[in-house]
């Protein structure tokens, strides 16, 4: 399946990233909800879970536990305020696959999103 769930839960971005999406060919789902993302990803696992890490109310090590027990296992790619380096860390160290500043992740999202598809078998 060619769907990425992202949790964010800033419209505008949110719209920006699912219109690069759908110039790719890719759906985007998304969610403002940490708990709404989790079911989401285990009714119909996606190929890449974009994730804000500065949302609301995320515990990104419980997030990325469950999300590591989704199967087949999905990209996990983090993005947040590149001065929050705390935050950034705290990503890594939960294991998401990726985790970039938020201007990064923008400016990089055309080329680096097609990859983080092709790095899953199917």
């Amino acid at each position: 399946m060619n769907e990425t769930v992202m949790l964010c839960d800033d419209l505008i971005f949110v719209s920006r990233v699912a219109g690069t999406a759908k110039a790719l060919g890719l759906t985007l789902r998304s969610t403002k909800s940490a708990c709404d993302l989790l079911v989401f990803c285990t009714q119909a696992p996606p190929r890449c879970v974009i994730i804000d890490l500065n949302a609301p109310d995320l515990d990104i090590d419980e997030v990325a536990r469950e999300l590591a027990q989704v199967q087949p296992r999905p990209t996990l790619v983090g993005y947040g305020s590149h001065v929050d380096a705390a935050t950034l860390k705290k990503g890594r160290e939960a294991g998401l696959d990726v985790v970039w500043p938020r201007s990064k992740f923008a400016e990089e999202l055309t080329t680096a999103l097609p990859g983080w598809f092709g790095s899953l078998p199917g």
